[in-house]
């Protein structure tokens, strides 16, 4: 090798390109790390960063984790900061901040940039590059690579991208620009104007309540017919309620209202509570959260806003958020620090916290609680609440699939196990819907006596084997039929139906399309002109029963249901975020992130064959459910 040909190839070992973008990346004489890529290039020089967290998935979890408990442990003037904010004796408002919920695939997708950020510091510790350009429109992100360049004497080059156009309103744009402190303030008097009709619905039969089980939910996902008949029946309880009534066990039921396409107002809200309870005839109460809406709960609130601000100002600012010797998360981290201290986020927080203790307060004392477990700031204010006044066991029962990168669901394990003030807030009792549930909590380090088993209200569906029979016409023959199901995230459903529609046309021209949009997220055969599509609202249950393979989201839990049914699974990954699917790991489930990889997929389904008790308990007689909360009686 002569020396410029060895100059050259130095050179192309130093330079390292970082290519946040959803474009192909230009080309450059260094190596190319593909940000927001699950797939690698044939060339050696590309390669793609949320692969290396795939690889190293179960590692970089526990160091994240590790991480945040480590931060909230950090002493500031002699006290952890844990206890600097303290809101109430032993519950810590670090429990409640967006930072410590987790929720990274909605709430705080800059946790996706973390774990990528561990992934490119273990790459350059082996590789070594010289010099660093990264390519994005993420100032939070360019700040934390130049930081790690400066620590680590790498020279550091940022190419700017400029922002996708906003789609917000321009009252919405308006908004955005206030100082904090003022929009917090605007939330909170929209929150009264709106949700005051929802004030002192059901009070007078919650606090004369002869029930001594309470469940927490939400106003959602109801059955649609048995609303028009003013009957209470959700999908995420399925046939409990009902059976607690057969077996003459009262209940109380606070549910927290949102905006939906089957309750649009909170008018409508509380005509439908109301509606509820003279069903109910008193064995079963119904409530929102807003019914305890009060001029006393909005002093409380402002109060503790207040306090909780002074305790800020105490700290100066954001302690380190420092990664090993050389990463610096704080910048990642700073608008939501901001939102959950000063803004609209800590307003909505500390009116649930202060409504859980008016709605705890007003309700006779509860032998047991159930609240769907998702470990959401505001579960941190009703375990406070219910422990506060005295009640007996509180139940949480997660509702749904638990995914591994869904981290609202784990902690470091010294959570689990530290002794003293402002402790991680936990249930008495985590009632999990099956083997899987189980299984992901126990690796997660959950205390295995604080777990059992109930059965999974959610996939009740699933014990009948009878295929039900679909309302909707198709051709007979040999076309493949496909069944998308949306997600409820609207740029999820938008990826997904750009696939497939690119997809569609390498695939059979008597393909067919059946969409099945998620209930909050609509579906406009408009906006995909090129794909021949038949919308439907049918139960899934009787649309797996027509259809050949299904086609998801990697987020949505209906996923779940297709592969138990044994029908073939297609999920597609978006390159933004991590593998949130619910089947990541299940053998047979295709992941793709290309229309070619979807088309590819789809002419070469292979069933599923998994066990149904795998996942779920089954029991379409809720015997364990039964046993928890009426065998006390």
């Amino acid at each position: 090798m002569n020396d410029s040909a060895s100059t050259n190839f130095a050179d192309k070992l130093n330079k390292l390109l970082i290519w946040d973008s959803e474009s192909p990346p230009e080309e450059t004489t260094g190596r190319i790390a593909l940000w927001r890529s699950f797939s690698d290039s044939l060339s050696a020089d590309i390669v793609s960063i949320p692969s290396m967290v795939e690889k190293d998935a179960e590692v970089f979890r526990q160091r994240y984790l590790s991480w945040l408990y480590n931060l909230g442990e950090t002493k500031i003037c002699g006290s952890r900061l844990v206890d600097h904010l303290e809101v109430r004796p032993g519950l810590s408002y670090w429990w409640i901040l967006l930072p410590a919920e987790k929720c990274n695939y909605s709430k705080s997708s800059q946790i996706y940039d973390i774990f990528r950020l561990m992934a490119f510091e273990s790459w350059s510790v082996k590789h070594k590059p010289l010099h660093i350009k990264i390519v994005t429109a993420n100032p939070s992100l360019a700040e934390c690579i130049e930081t790690w360049c400066k620590s680590n004497g790498v020279s550091f080059d940022w190419q700017r991208l400029t922002s996708k156009q906003s789609q917000l309103s321009l009252f919405r744009r308006i908004y955005k620009f206030l100082p904090i402190k003022l929009s917090a303030l605007i939330w909170l008097a929209k929150y009264l104007v709106t949700r005051w009709p929802l004030k002192g619905v059901g009070l007078k039969d919650w606090t004369n309540s002869k029930g001594k089980v309470a469940f927490f939910s939400y106003l959602y996902n109801l059955v649609p017919g048995a609303i028009t008949q003013g009957k209470f029946e959700s999908q995420y309880w399925a046939h409990l309620p009902k059976d607690l009534l057969l077996e003459n066990c009262k209940t109380n039921w606070l549910h927290l209202y949102f905006k939906s396409s089957q309750i649009q107002t909170p008018i409508a809200a509380a005509d439908l509570l109301r509606r509820f309870n003279s069903q109910g005839k008193c064995d079963q109460v119904h409530v929102t959260l807003d019914t305890f809406l009060s001029w006393g709960v909005v002093f409380k609130v402002l109060r503790d806003w207040h306090h909780l601000y002074s305790a800020t100002l105490k700290l100066q600012k954001m302690p380190s958020a420092r990664f090993g010797k050389s990463l610096e998360f704080g910048p990642l981290f700073m608008s939501a620090w901001q939102k959950s201290f000063y803004g609209a986020e800590a307003m909505s927080n500390l009116i649930n916290l202060n409504l859980f203790e008016a709605a705890l307060k007003a309700l006779p004392d509860q032998r047991t609680g159930v609240y769907l477990q998702e470990n959401q700031g505001w579960e941190a204010s009703l375990i406070n609440a219910w422990n506060a006044e005295e009640n007996g066991r509180l139940i949480g029962a997660p509702n749904a699939s638990v995914r591994f990168w869904d981290l609202r669901y784990f902690y470091d394990e010294r959570c689990y196990v530290r002794k003293g003030r402002n402790n991680l807030p936990m249930p008495d009792l985590v009632a999990l819907n099956g083997p899987a549930a189980m299984n992901a909590y126990l690796e997660g380090d959950y205390p295995a006596s604080q777990m059992l088993q109930v059965e999974a209200l959610r996939y009740l569906s699933l014990t009948d084997s009878r295929a039900a029979e679909s309302k909707i016409t198709l051709p007979r023959g040999s076309n493949l039929k496909v069944l998308a199901m949306g997600d409820y995230i609207p740029q999820n459903t938008q990826l997904q139906m750009q696939l497939l529609e690119q997809a569609a046309n390498l695939l059979p021209k008597d393909t067919l399309f059946i969409i099945k949009p998620h209930p909050s997220c609509p579906v406009d055969p408009a906006d995909y002109p090129e794909l021949n599509m038949t919308l439907t609202t049918e139960p899934l249950s009787n649309l797996l029963a027509t259809c050949d393979v299904a086609y998801s989201s990697s987020l949505t839990a209906a996923s779940v249901d297709a592969y138990i049914a044994g029908i073939p699974v297609i999920s597609v990954l978006d390159p933004s975020k991590l593998n949130m699917s619910p089947l990541r790991g299940c053998d047979g489930v295709v992941f793709v992130n290309t229309s070619q990889e979807l088309a590819m997929a789809l002419k070469n389904t292979k069933p599923s064959n998994p066990q149904k008790n795998s996942f779920f308990m089954l029991d379409p007689d809720l015997t364990s459910w039964k046993k928890l909360l009426i065998g006390q009686n």
